[in-house]
């Protein structure tokens, strides 16, 4: 299992931005695992950020993000995103994505970076 994050970068506070992971593996059904996004900031332990069911027909948030973030799936694409709006420096943190149940439940990307700042 292969696991892409891209769409990171530097946005000034209240900015947007959205983040993609694309799937890939030889016998990888990317439609049987829930996924999850997590962030890991500086000097932090790595933090779980929201969650996506199989299908996509359920989600979750923490607490810091919840009313601002929304997780998505394309599963056709193989596809999972992170939309960020009104983004804070505290969002500042390499974000993850990870298979969180299923098949092949416990696999990460490699990150992508967001930065907050003015």
């Amino acid at each position: 299992v292969q696991l892409v994050e891209s769409g990171g970068g530097l946005v000034q506070p209240g900015g947007s931005l959205r983040l993609s992971c694309v799937a890939s593996g030889f016998t990888f059904t990317f439609s049987r695992n829930g996924m999850s996004w997590y962030r890991q900031a500086p000097g932090k332990e790595r933090e779980w950020v929201a969650l996506i069911s199989s299908a996509g027909e359920t989600t979750d948030y923490a607490d810091s993000v919840k009313g601002r973030f929304t997780i998505s799936r394309d599963n056709a694409k193989n596809t999972m995103y992170l939309q960020m709006n009104s983004l804070k420096p505290e969002d500042t943190a390499v974000y993850y994505c990870k298979t969180q149940w299923g098949p092949r439940s416990g696999y990460w990307g490699q990150g992508t970076q967001v930065t907050v700042s003015s």
